[in-house]
């Protein structure tokens, strides 16, 4: 992904910067709140892409969207638009919470299932996780019909398979090496 490299030496000195002023959770959730609601309006991201749109102008947009941001976050908007770099604001923002969240032991579990998760699934996975880890994780639901059921967990180089599809193609492995189904 192009500006990810950039994007992740913006977001280890932001990190720093937060260190230092003591403010890493609440810059934390002001990155949460920027990834989302670029991420849900097409409109703020063509805004923001546009060569056309002055950089005072993204600033000003940028300042007056997010108004409750704390200061060092703020201070992110006039770097990146003074290094002309604004349009990786989104790719920052989720290498920040990737670093806080490593930093602060939360490691992200992965989970595909046939239909979506669930609170009191959701919970079961989340104990689960703690179990195998010993350590709270980030659940990250993806829904993917081709599994058929069950689910796929993954939390860091930790991967568990539990689908039906799996379990459906080791059946069908086992049956074409057995000598007997063969000989039919």
């Amino acid at each position: 992904m192009q500006g990810s490299r950039a994007a992740a030496r913006y977001a280890k000195a932001l990190l720093s910067l937060a260190q230092d002023k003591n403010v890493t959770g609440e810059v934390n959730a002001d990155m949460v709140l920027i990834s989302k609601t670029i991420q849900d309006s097409e409109e703020l991201q063509a805004f923001l892409k546009s060569p056309v749109v002055k950089n005072t102008m993204k600033k000003n947009a940028l300042l007056e969207i997010f108004k409750s941001v704390n200061g060092v976050t703020s201070g992110l908007f006039e770097i990146l638009i003074e290094n002309n770099r604004l349009n990786i604001l989104p790719l920052v923002a989720s290498s920040y919470e990737r670093l806080y969240d490593e930093m602060n032991g939360v490691h992200v579990a992965k989970v595909t299932t046939a239909i979506p998760l669930t609170p009191a699934l959701e919970a079961k996975i989340q104990q689960k996780v703690k179990e195998l880890t010993g350590n709270e994780a980030k659940i990250e639901n993806i829904v993917d019909e081709s599994i058929i059921g069950g689910f796929i967990l993954r939390v860091g180089d930790i991967q568990y398979n539990g689908s039906v599809k799996s379990q459906l193609t080791g059946l069908k492995r086992e049956l074409q090496n057995n000598t007997y189904v063969a000989k039919i």
